[in-house]
């Protein structure tokens, strides 16, 4: 009688890519819009500039150029993708999902695609559905992209947001592996920061019309206190609840990449989790908050500094609120 489990199988990262827009808006380009300097934008955030997608391009043209950055160096094969998962809060459309608008612009038929919007912690939500479906043996190459053209929805005037905010798209390929993946998550929501972090205008609720309160609802807007002290508590226990739940220690993780919000918030978060100093990747200041981006943005360009076999824990927070932790073992 065999009395062995059976083994695990992990949902393994095996390529990722990324895609910025050219165009930067610098703060000395907000110090001529709105009163507010280069010095305290960097005290504040840490912001230099962040990327504004050009005009006439939407979320799924940024995707798609971040797919065909992975699949170049990586050297995939695009047509073995049988799931794409997009996070985004910022769809090119109500309807159809990004991720089937994606799909066709790859020319990839009979695909499942879909979106997930879960603000700044989509990408960790579309990562977690996507090693799911890898665990049940359903599906073979998932594509999980984290996209975001925010700046559409930012009002260059209003300096409470306008420094923080930038485009980008980030995407990771999963497969199957009996070897090492994504361990574990820890993802939450609830819906009493609605008020505090919030796009009102274009849903049911305020659908488009040309009315005097439509353009201050069509924009981001965010309650920067609360969401800062709410972000740097939930992203701290749900970095704590995940180590926890798989008896490991902060000292055992050799990466944290929270999401990247506000350079304050990732100190903020560094400290509050104990994590050694150095070990907190971070790539904000010429990036900004790209949103569901954020993260694979910065494994993206972070990549040299990750090895194989290093632990990984991924966190973040957004509107809902929505938060989380993710834990995973690098294998690239």
């Amino acid at each position: 009688m065999n009395n062995s489990l059976p083994t695990r199988l992990f949902a393994s990262i095996t390529a990722i890519g990324g895609y910025v827009p050219q165009n930067r808006r610098t703060n000395y380009d907000l110090e001529k819009v709105c009163n507010t300097s280069d010095e305290w934008i960097v005290k504040r955030t840490g912001i230099k500039e962040r990327r504004i997608l050009e005009e006439n391009l939407a979320t799924s043209d940024m995707a798609v150029r971040a797919i065909h950055d992975l699949v170049e160096k990586f050297n995939k094969n695009i047509y073995d993708v049988d799931a794409i998962l997009v996070a985004t809060s910022t769809p090119d459309m109500p309807m159809p999902a990004t991720a089937n608008i994606i799909a066709e612009k790859l020319g990839l038929a009979n695909i499942w695609a879909f979106d997930i919007n879960a603000a700044c912690s989509g990408f960790l939500y579309a990562l977690d559905m996507g090693a799911s479906l890898i665990e049940t043996n359903r599906y073979k190459n998932i594509l999980v992209i984290g996209a975001d053209n925010i700046s559409t929805f930012v009002n260059v005037e209003d300096r409470s947001t306008n420094i923080l905010f930038g485009d980008g798209a980030g995407v990771v390929w999963l497969e199957p592996s009996t070897v090492g993946g994504i361990m574990d998550a820890y993802l939450r929501s609830n819906g009493t920061g609605r008020e505090f972090l919030n796009i009102e205008a274009g849903g049911s609720l305020y659908p488009h019309k040309n009315e005097p309160t439509e353009s201050e609802r069509k924009y981001l807007k965010q309650d920067g206190k609360t969401v800062f002290k709410q972000a740097v508590q939930s992203m701290s226990d749900a970095c704590n609840n995940v180590l926890q739940k798989n008896n490991l220690t902060i000292d055992d993780v050799r990466w944290l990449v929270p999401h990247q919000a506000n350079q304050r918030i990732i100190d903020a978060v560094g400290r509050s989790i104990n994590i050694a100093e150095g070990k907190t990747l971070s790539n904000i200041e010429y990036l900004g908050n790209t949103i569901a981006a954020t993260i694979p943005l910065c494994i993206w360009e972070n990549l040299k500094q990750i090895n194989r076999g290093d632990l990984v824990m991924l966190t973040a927070f957004g509107a809902g609120f929505s938060w989380g932790a993710s834990l995973l073992r690098w294998m690239i």
